[in-house]
């Protein structure tokens, strides 16, 4: 008998925490929606950042991704992108045993005349990577990924910062 109880208990509470579950309102996000109809990227079409934008951006269904600066509704121009290199701790020896890999990335969003709609952005992320000198391939892939990884994340980035412009023409 004290059995049987035990179990509805846990049935109960089983189905309780599912249901708790399914209502606390967590979506996937969906497509962001850009408040402009058209957009120049200022980034060549080989640059692998510039690509997955555009695939973002293309994701989206609603914003078109224009060849000419003039004829595009805003211009998303990139001041500045550049990577680099910090040595974060040395070992005994006095040999690098770890590195940071910084990514910055600076934009503005303008019109085809000039006007502002979003003023000048830094962005900077920073990922840390051990060093190993006996295992030099292995770290320089591990690098390559982690700067890809970077990318991604300052994609998002950057389409989350496109979302919020106030267009007031």
């Amino acid at each position: 008998m004290q059995a049987k109880y035990v179990k509805r208990l846990q049935w109960l509470a089983a189905i309780m925490s599912i249901m708790l579950l399914s209502a606390c309102g967590f979506a996937l996000r969906g497509p962001v929606a850009l408040p402009f109809k058209s957009i120049y990227i200022g980034l060549p079409e080989a640059s692998a950042l510039g690509g997955e934008l555009r695939r973002h951006i293309r994701a989206n269904g609603q914003t078109q991704i224009m060849s000419d600066a003039k004829a595009a509704q805003v211009v998303l121009e990139v001041l500045a992108e550049t990577r680099d290199k910090q040595i974060l701790s040395l070992n005994s020896q006095g040999r690098v045993r770890e590195y940071n890999l910084i990514y910055n990335f600076r934009f503005r969003v303008r019109n085809s005349v000039g006007k502002e709609f979003l003023e000048p952005v830094d962005i900077q992320l920073k990922r840390n990577i051990s060093f190993n000198e006996t295992q030099v391939l292995a770290k320089e892939a591990e690098e390559v990924l982690l700067y890809r990884d970077m990318q991604s994340d300052l994609v998002q980035q950057i389409m989350r910062r496109l979302a919020v412009v106030k267009m007031d023409d």
